[in-house]
C-alpha cells in the first residue's frame, strides 16, 4: 500500500457557491414545490480541505479558480475554516454554482454550472505550492475540461517528482460517463489513491458488486477506498479487499458533503500516520457528522 508522509495537504480543485434546496415532498412538475433554500460556500475540493482542517491537519491549502463576483467571501470562509486559499480570480466568468436538490430522505441531486472552476489552467500552477506538502489531493471535476485537466496533470507530475503521494476523487459518475471511462482512467493514471463512491467504482471497473469493483480498481491504483454510503467503506489493494469499515449510524438531513467529509478526514488521518483502515474509520465518522448538517462544510471544532 502507498506510504504515508507527514506535512501539509494541498488540494487542487473547486470552490463553488452551493444553493441547497430541501423539499419534503416530491418535485411537482410545472408548478410549485415548497422548499427551504440556503446559500452556502461549497465545492468538492474546498469541502475536502475544510474537513481535513476540521479533523486536525494544521496546514491545509487549496488552489482553485473563482469569479470576481464572490472571491472575497469564499476566501474569508476558507480562512475561517483553517484553510490557506490560493484563489485565482477570473474577471470574465463568475464563480461556479451548484444547486443541490435534497429530498426528505436526505439524498441529493446536483445541477452544476462549473463557471470559473474548469478555467483553472497550467498558467495558474507554481511548484512553490508543494513546499512542505506531504500529500496532494486532486478533485476529479478538473479532468472534465482541457485546461483544468492539463493543470491537474502538471500538479501530478510535480508531486511525483518530489515523491509526494497523490489522491483523486472521481467526483461524478454522470460526468465520467459523458467524458468516457477509458479517457478518465488514462487521465488519472499514476494516482496513488483513488477514492470513488459506489456508483463511480462500478462505472470505472465495469463491475456492479462493490467488493469486486474496489478490488478490480486496486489492480490499477495502489490503494482504492470506495465509500458505500450507509454501508461504510471498502479498502482494497493489489486486487483484493483488505478491510471493510462499517458506517457510523446517523440520521441523514443532507448527504451533500458526506463523501467530501470522508475524504478530508481520511487524508488527515493518513497524514497523521494512520493506516488505510484506521483512516477509513475516521472518514466514516466524518461522513456521519456531515449528513447531519446542511451543506458540505463542517461546523465548529472537530
Amino acid at each position: 500500500m502507498t506510504g504515508v508522509r507527514s506535512g501539509a495537504l494541498l488540494v487542487v480543485g473547486d470552490v463553488v457557491t452551493d444553493v441547497v434546496a430541501r423539499h419534503r415532498t416530491p418535485l411537482a412538475p410545472m408548478t410549485d414545490t415548497a422548499a427551504r433554500i440556503t446559500t452556502l460556500p461549497g465545492g468538492a475540493g474546498a469541502n475536502v480541505a475544510c474537513w481535513a482542517a476540521h479533523w486536525g491537519t494544521r496546514d491545509v491549502r487549496i488552489l482553485a479558480r473563482v469569479g470576481a463576483d464572490a472571491a472575497e467571501g469564499h476566501e474569508r470562509a476558507l480562512r475561517t475554516a483553517g484553510v490557506r486559499p490560493h484563489l485565482v480570480i477570473d474577471a470574465e466568468v463568475p464563480t461556479g454554482t451548484v444547486i443541490s436538490l435534497v429530498g426528505a430522505d436526505g439524498e441529493r441531486t446536483f445541477l452544476t454550472d462549473s463557471g470559473a472552476v474548469l478555467r483553472l489552467s497550467a498558467a495558474d500552477w507554481s511548484d512553490e505550492l508543494l513546499a512542505g506538502v506531504g500529500h496532494l489531493h486532486v478533485s476529479g471535476y478538473l479532468f472534465f475540461a482541457d485546461a483544468s485537466r492539463a493543470l491537474a496533470r502538471l500538479a501530478f507530475e510535480a508531486a511525483r517528482a518530489r515523491s509526494v503521494p497523490v489522491s483523486v476523487d472521481p467526483a461524478s459518475a454522470g460526468f465520467i460517463a459523458g467524458f468516457g471511462v477509458g479517457r478518465f482512467l488514462a487521465a488519472v493514471e499514476g494516482a496513488d489513491v483513488l477514492l470513488p463512491n459506489h456508483d463511480e467504482a462500478a462505472l470505472l471497473s465495469g463491475l456492479a458488486e462493490p467488493a469486486e469493483a474496489a478490488a478490480e480498481l486496486s489492480r490499477r491504483f495502489p490503494l482504492v477506498v470506495s465509500t458505500q454510503g450507509p454501508r461504510g467503506a471498502l479498502v482494497a489493494s493489489s486486487g483484493a479487499v483488505v478491510a471493510k469499515v462499517p458506517a457510523e449510524p446517523a440520521a441523514a438531513v443532507d448527504t451533500t458533503g458526506a463523501g467530501d467529509a470522508f475524504t478530508g478526514a481520511f487524508l488527515s488521518a493518513r497524514l497523521a500516520g494512520g493506516g488505510p483502515a484506521t483512516a477509513a474509520r475516521q472518514g466514516c465518522l466524518a461522513g456521519a457528522e456531515a449528513v447531519t448538517l446542511i451543506g458540505g462544510r463542517p461546523r465548529g471544532p472537530a
